[in-house]
């Protein structure tokens, strides 16, 4: 197990050192040393309180205290949304078809039908509606992540003067002036307090901003969420401590965090978006980094947008030169028969075909089909291209608490100085948490829920009844309640610090007797107490004493002769699916890193619950003194890191992504926000802070963590289905492509119209839909995915000339099989045109049935990696969608909308030589994927 040291670093790595983007550090760190007439001079001023005119003077300098808010650029937005790569292809396809329709074919064609502009009705739809969807999907994240920029409408004590008088009586603040000061507060808005204010907190309040602590009394702050620490820290007028971590200074509250008990004097030091809170807000209110989806969608654009400019121009060159070169005479060419202008047509037609036109509505509904699945299972999916991000990640970064644990302290032990479970501990320890009046904090709350989960019933309303309390106070740091019970009489019964209760006792209770307490006995039980602490757990002394039933009024100076009990242990103890989750992370390939605000100690203690084995362990002070380099390094070697702060977390999760690492984040605290933002996807669990969700795109409604298997699942079947079809239909349409330039160069005619060409492409693209419910291999799903751009291509140039081997076959069984091309040729030489325009009709009726099914065949082969409809099989929407392609194919050049898309039937003999060609194709194609297999050693 590495544990790395904080070290010196040179001065040149220190200039490579990253940055805390927290500006007011500095000033922080200062004011905590200072002491109250340097913390005055700092901030200008004489005396503590500010006046009208101070307060007015700084409201001017300072603003006020809150969050600039951002704005929604609805131009730019929209421009993202419908003016992305793959949508400008088909906003240039569509603009073609209409000027197409609307001039008659540029003056090339004296009639026109409806079929010429369906195509580009449906491509204006599918970019309306993709675009429509990323639109709105924009601003609904916009304004979910402007609550942020808001503080919560709410009131505070300030204390300011309303003259000028006595002035001179408040130059410091100590016990002689307190009081008064305190009288003068007045509750107002916290967004009018500026830097300079001095504000009264006591217990329930918000922290309104960043404040220096001036005087204070018993006060405990709760900031777990910022710091991801379960129980209440106590806060001082001085700072005691050395640290580099500015939210371990015990004289600073921060805005966000909230007063447990006590009271206190503060001074406020910065405000609005000088706040640490404000940090964390700008961190989550900034563009959001790509995420793994968006990067591998853009990439797989450009890779079919280079495919498209390099095959385009080719068909051009050779449809027009082909052409060119078999006239007989150029001299008298008008526009309509040059073959040079005509070629466009054809090219803009290959176009068509080589653009997954479907692209944008097969991923939505892939993604919406999974986020359907992932809401049966109590997850909101805010975000759907999460889904596949989630099945991407090999690293899963989360907090500790709240997380991977209920966030909620529990009662684990309850032990006499000999290791041994007594009942009679239990009951006493519960009549003191039960009967005490003050604050209840999160220890007497476990130690009630610990008896009501055993059904555990000690009958407090006829064998017990309250006598006195003696409340707990922090000098002291315990609490007695005095007790009369059925069987044993009046007792007492102490419970605090350890060591406060061992200085209260003169007995113990040992091997189930009452002995005299001596130095080993004292010894052995710091031990203990030392021990259990050093393994995060909070540990509690518990003693006891009978008391003479006479006495009813007790006091503090009666906490004495008492009989040590022994231990209560306590912990925020995992979530019952964490280790099971753990096990199948490691199946599916994540490796599990916990980033915590939480200290090391306790975090040890979690990880040994749930069976956590750890590499390595890195501080947020490592994490400050490291270089860029030496963190890259670290961030794979550990899989622990602690006391970290948001914005170190945030430098962690983006060095793993420098590192090529595509990172879950999970966290529940305000403190994981800017880190959700910036992961690639962001999961967040029922308990977390508003903030939180907000940040994530992933919501997990129910405790169990088990769901994140099933997400995962999920996502990488998404993908999966997703690969598929690109691969499957970039790779058919290349091979058409193929088949095009050979008939370019071979036929005499088009193989195939460029109306046919495209509807051929869109109830192919339609039958697709069906791969949303697609099963993928589980070899797949066992392992993380990733968008791979560069394997489309030889994915699509090993098949794509599969397909177009056997239309090449096919061009020459029809066209010379069956006679087509010497007839075609004849018909022409002879002058009858007619004739041979429905000849070229029956041989593109002929391949238009070939082309539709051989590509609704091949999803069965290419959609596994095992032989199909043996070793897997298709559930039955593909079934039935294959079926219905084959029939369409059957059915259309044999029917009247054969001839509406100008293509004439094909012989009959013509079904059965199909039946041979396509049965060559499937076992090609099979035997193909093997060698495919072999020679890449992957599949999709």
């Amino acid at each position: 197990m590495i544990k790395i040291k904080s070290k010196l670093i040179s001065k040149d790595k220190q200039k490579n050192k990253r940055k805390n983007g927290f500006s007011n550090e500095g000033l922080i760190k200062k004011v905590s040393k200072f002491n109250q007439d340097e913390l005055k001079h700092e901030f200008n001023l004489t005396h503590f309180g500010l006046t009208h005119d101070e307060y007015t003077e700084r409201e001017e300098k300072y603003g006020r205290n809150e969050l600039k808010k951002s704005r929604f650029n609805w131009g730019l937005e929209f421009f993202r949304a419908f003016l992305g790569p793959f949508n400008l292809i088909l906003i240039a396809i569509t603009i073609y078809y209409f000027t197409s329709y609307a001039t008659y074919s540029f003056g090339t064609e004296e009639t026109r039908t409806s079929f010429d502009i369906v195509g580009a009705i449906i491509i204006t739809i599918m970019v309306i509606l993709s675009g429509t969807i990323s639109f709105v999907q924009s601003a609904r994240s916009y304004f979910i992540t402007k609550k942020i920029s808001t503080i919560v409408q709410s009131t505070t004590n300030v204390i300011r003067h309303k003259s000028n008088e006595d002035l001179l009586n408040f130059l410091n603040v100590d016990q002689n002036n307190q009081v008064e000061l305190v009288r003068l507060g007045e509750e107002i808005d916290i967004k009018t307090i500026v830097p300079g204010d001095l504000i009264y907190l006591s217990s329930g309040d918000m922290i309104p901003a960043d404040v220096r602590i001036i005087q204070s009394t018993d006060l405990f702050i709760n900031q777990s969420s910022l710091t991801g620490e379960s129980l209440p820290v106590e806060k001082h007028a001085n700072n005691l401590v050395e640290t580099t971590n500015i939210l371990d200074l015990q004289n600073i509250c921060y805005i966000g965090t909230s007063v447990v008990s006590g009271s206190a004097i503060a001074f406020v030091i910065a405000t609005g978006s000088n706040t640490y809170f404000s940090t964390i807000a700008k961190t989550i209110m900034e563009k959001r980094p790509e995420g793994s989806f968006t990067k591998g969608v853009k990439n797989v654009t450009h890779v079919l947008l280079g495919f498209m400019l390099v095959m385009v121009p080719i068909v051009y060159l050779i449809n027009a030169g082909v052409h060119w070169a078999g006239l007989s005479s150029t001299a008298d060419l008008t526009l309509k028969d040059n073959p040079w202008f005509n070629a466009i047509f054809f090219a803009v037609a290959v176009a068509v075909g080589l653009t997954p036109e479907m692209l944008p509505m097969i991923v939505t509904t892939n993604l919406a089909n999974g986020a359907g699945r992932m809401a049966k299972q109590k997850v909101v999916v805010k975000k759907l291209d999460a889904i596949q991000s989630l099945g991407a990640i090999d690293v899963l970064c989360t907090d500790k608490t709240g997380t991977l644990t209920n966030d909620k302290i529990e009662l684990i032990d309850f032990l006499t100085t000999d290791k041994v479970v007594d009942p009679r501990l239990l009951e006493y320890l519960y009549m003191n948490a039960y009967f005490q009046t003050g604050l209840k904090n999160p220890m007497d709350k476990a130690i009630i829920d610990y008896a009501s989960k055993n059904n555990i019933n000690f009958n407090t309303h006829k064998e017990f009844k309250k006598v006195d309390e003696i409340p707990f106070d922090f000098n002291r740091r315990k609490l007695t309640i005095v007790f009369d019970s059925q069987d044993d009489g009046r007792v007492m019964v102490t419970k605090g610090s350890t060591e406060e209760i061992l200085s209260s006792c003169d007995k113990i209770y040992y091997q189930g007797k009452i002995q005299p307490i001596n130095e080993q006995f004292k010894r052995q039980a710091i031990a203990y107490y030392e021990k259990i602490n050093s393994q995060g757990k909070r540990v509690l002394g518990i003693a006891y004493k009978e008391i003479a039933n006479e006495q009813k009024r007790f006091a503090v100076s009666d906490e004495t002769e008492m009989i040590f009990f022994g231990f209560a242990s306590f912990l925020d103890t995992p979530k019952p699916s964490t280790t099971k989750m753990i096990k199948l992370l490691k199946k599916y390939g994540v490796d599990l890193k916990i980033i915590t605000g939480d200290n090391e100690s306790v975090t040890r203690a979690v990880c040994n619950m749930i069976n956590l084995e750890i590499r390595g362990i890195l501080t947020g002070v490592d994490v400050d003194k490291m270089s860029d380099e030496e963190l890259k390094k670290a961030v794979e070697k550990c899989n622990i890191f602690v006391k970290l702060n948001p914005l170190q977390k945030v430098k962690i999760v983006k060095t793993l992504k420098e590192n090529n690492h595509i990172i879950g984040y999970m966290g529940d605290g305000i403190n994981d926000a800017p880190v959700l933002r910036q992961s690639d996807v962001g999961i967040s669990v029922n308990n977390a802070t508003d903030i939180a969700k907000d940040a994530s795109d992933i919501i997990l409604l129910e405790k169990s963590l088990l769901v994140l298997e099933k997400g995962i699942i999920q996502g990488r079947t998404i993908f999966g289905n997703i690969l598929k079809y690109i691969k499957l239909t970039t790779s058919s349409n290349f091979g058409n492509t193929l088949s095009l330039i050979v008939a370019s160069a071979w036929l005499p005619f088009l193989p195939m119209l460029p109306v046919q060409i495209l509807f051929q492409n869109l109830f192919y693209d339609l039958s697709q839909f069906a791969m949303a419910v697609d099963r993928v291999d589980e070899s797949f799903v066992h392992k993380p995915q990733r968008w791979k751009a560069n394997d489309i291509i030889p994915f699509v140039l090993f098949f794509g000339p599969i397909s177009s081997m056997f239309d090449v076959i096919t061009f020459a069984i029809v066209g010379y099989g069956l006679n087509v091309i010497p007839e075609y040729n004849s018909a022409m030489n002879n002058g009858f045109v007619d004739q041979a325009n429905q000849l070229a009709a029956k041989f593109q009726g002929s391949w238009f049935l070939i082309g539709l099914i051989t590509q609704a065949m091949v999803v069965q082969i290419l959609r596994t990696e095992k032989v199909p409809l043996i070793q897997s099989r298709s559930p039955w929407p593909v079934n039935v969608t294959m079926v219905g392609m084959i029939v369409l194919a059957y059915a259309i050049p044999y029917s009247p909308i054969g001839g509406l898309l100008s293509m004439n039937s094909p012989s009959l003999w013509f079904i059965l030589i199909s039946f041979g060609i396509i049965s060559g194709y499937c076992m090609t194609a099979q035997f193909g994927k093997v060698g495919y297999k072999k020679i890449f050693k992957h599949w999709l």
